[in-house]
């Protein structure tokens, strides 16, 4: 390997000749607590942060090409080389159906068949499903034990028919029907981007996000993931960012109860072989938030690890997208989150990014939507096949107040899933207080985004809800409910209205029908409104903090609003039928 100014930091680290040489180099990096924040960062980077001058680059590249290095990251597959497996008469493998499923629900085909070789890569398994016309194709599984799965989510009612089709004899060409009838009373399918900017399940029910998140809520114990459960139940939220493989960071350096591969006899895993109970922890978590009306935001990547998952061949990258995507697509309530940070991911590139977001888009037969999470530096949103623009704040300071601009640059919906954390811990970005976290979260509402909440209180157990769940305990909570409850007595959409915004008040609403003005952090003790002269309107203060609602009178055209003279205000105009 041949080393530049250009080289990650990660790629120096992972041979110990050249992770010496940057140590002598850089002295204060041996033993640092959290390297993977600069294992991302191009040689040239990481000297611009730690003030070293063009000489001192020049030098370090200079030793490290005179070491030695061991191999590279093997190069992206799309499989193993498959071979037809002669079991036994074709479609003769014992096959379970459901024979009924609501619409949108899970409809889950399950197969006896071979257990020798390595099933989760030898065998290739798949079904057609036809109905009115409509053709899906989705993939299998191998869940352990013989036991084979494909799982569907019908969005028609009525007959569905399915044929398999597999490189195992048994396997392939089984047929069957069940039906798909009316969905379950609270069902309204998966949710999908709409009217550009903004969300809607597949029933045509407005979505509107309001996150959370909570990293590695599924790797604790039983008890504390029940108490995350009862916890999200009482709560406005109903998005859950969380990570499929588990964390290793501040306040989360506990060991998981499984692990998504098997263990061989050296105690290494074996990057071929998934552990099936890992993934079927997963989706009873997953279950349990579709039961509470909640998304899974699902989170396939992340830099925060001790494992190795952060860093697997690119093959193994691909099987277990493969593999997550055909065990999980047929939820409703799923998103996929390709990454959190992306961008310190050190041992992936752009290519990387590229080929997995379109592995999931071409995996998953139900067009769950997709986002790339940043730490720096943005991915680029415009490719087609991310469909949301999932980020993170890019200052201590402003953060919602940039979401015009995103949604001008990026022509998707805007929604900031990290804007940093209420709490106490001696991080920036996790103690903002429960006041600025709400502001936020209104901020963003009124400039047509949605801002997520995060809640990172230290406690002597250390179980802080943005790392491991449990209790909430900040006071954003209840505010951020009250401002759920006051969107949902609104319009489907809120839309920035730049005619009504004056001297820094965001506003947002349709024009003619409906305006909510945020005041934010000012506190002027009257307002001055322009409504339209020809139509009368319900006006409205609203407290946010404290949670009132005053009316303010009927009027037309310009009018005096009394305001209380505090901080945290908001004004609605409803037009009077």
């Amino acid at each position: 390997m041949t080393f530049t100014d250009q080289t990650k930091v990660g790629k120096i680290l992972r041979d110990p000749g050249t992770r010496e040489v940057l140590f002598a180099a850089v002295p204060e990096m041996d033993g640092a607590q959290h390297l993977d924040l600069v294992r991302g960062l191009s040689l040239e980077r990481l000297s611009g942060y730690i003030g070293r001058d063009r000489e001192w680059l020049d030098a370090v590249v200079v030793a490290l090409d005179n070491v030695a290095v061991a191999g590279e990251r093997g190069p992206a597959v799309e499989q193993h080389q498959l071979v037809e497996v002669d079991d036994g008469p074709g479609a003769s493998a014992p096959c379970t159906v459901q024979p009924s499923v609501a619409l949108w629900g899970v409809e889950e085909l399950s197969f006896a068949g071979p257990k020798s070789g390595n099933p989760f890569v030898d065998v290739q398994l798949r079904a057609a499903f036809e109905c009115g016309g409509v053709s899906i194709t989705a993939h299998g599984f191998y869940d352990g034990d013989g036991t084979y799965r494909i799982r569907f989510m019908p969005e028609v009612e009525g007959a569905w028919t399915f044929r398999t089709w597999s490189n195992v004899r048994s396997l392939t060409g089984i047929e069957g029907s069940f039906h798909c009838g009316l969905p379950e009373p609270a069902g309204h399918g998966p949710v999908r981007v709409a009217s550009t900017f903004h969300f809607a399940h597949a029933d045509g029910t407005p979505h509107r996000p309001f996150g959370t998140t909570c990293y590695a809520w599924t790797h604790q114990d039983e008890d504390l993931e029940q108490r995350t459960l009862l916890a999200l139940e009482a709560s406005p939220f109903n998005k859950v960012r969380m990570c499929v493989f588990p964390k290793s960071y501040l306040y989360n350096e506990n060991e998981p109860r499984w692990h998504a591969f098997e263990r061989r006899d050296d105690g290494e895993f074996d990057l071929d072989r998934f552990d099936p109970r890992f993934f079927q922890h997963l989706e009873r978590r997953v279950s349990d938030l579709a039961r509470l009306g909640i998304e899974a935001d699902l989170i396939l990547f992340h830099p925060y690890d001790r494992w190795g998952y952060s860093e697997l061949p690119s093959r193994t990258d691909d099987q277990y997208v493969r593999y997550v995507v055909a065990r999980l697509a047929a939820h409703a309530n799923v998103w996929w989150s390709l990454a959190n940070e992306y961008d310190l991911v050190w041992d992936k590139e752009e290519d990387d990014w590229e080929r997995l977001g379109k592995l999931i888009r071409d995996h998953d037969p139900h067009a769950h939507l997709i986002g790339v999470h940043q730490c720096r530096d943005f991915y680029d949103h415009s490719e087609p096949w991310v469909t949301h623009c999932s980020l993170q704040r890019v200052d201590n300071y402003r953060t919602a107040e940039n979401i015009s601009e995103w949604r001008e640059q990026w022509q998707k919906p805007v929604v900031i899933d990290e804007c940093a954390y209420e709490g106490d811990i001696d991080m920036p970005w996790g103690n903002i207080t429960g006041e600025e976290m709400v502001r936020r979260c209104w901020e963003g509402a009124v400039r047509g985004g949605y801002v997520g909440h995060g809640e990172t209180y230290h406690n002597p157990d250390e179980v802080l809800w943005w790392s491991k769940g449990g209790d909430l305990r900040g006071s954003s909570v209840a505010r951020i409910a009250f401002l759920r409850s006051l969107l949902e007595q609104g319009p489907d959409t809120l839309e920035p209205l730049a005619q009504m915004t004056a001297w820094g008040y965001p506003t947002a609403g349709v024009a003619g029908e409906y305006y909510l003005q945020y005041l934010g952090f000012y506190q002027p003790c009257w307002r001055t409104l322009q409504l339209p002269p020809q139509q009368a309107y319900l006006v409205e203060v609203i407290d946010t903090w404290n949670m009132t609602i005053a009316d303010a009178g009927v009027h037309k055209g310009t009018c005096r609003v009394e305001l209380p003279g505090r901080p945290y205000m908001a004004v609605r105009a409803t037009l009077v039928s």
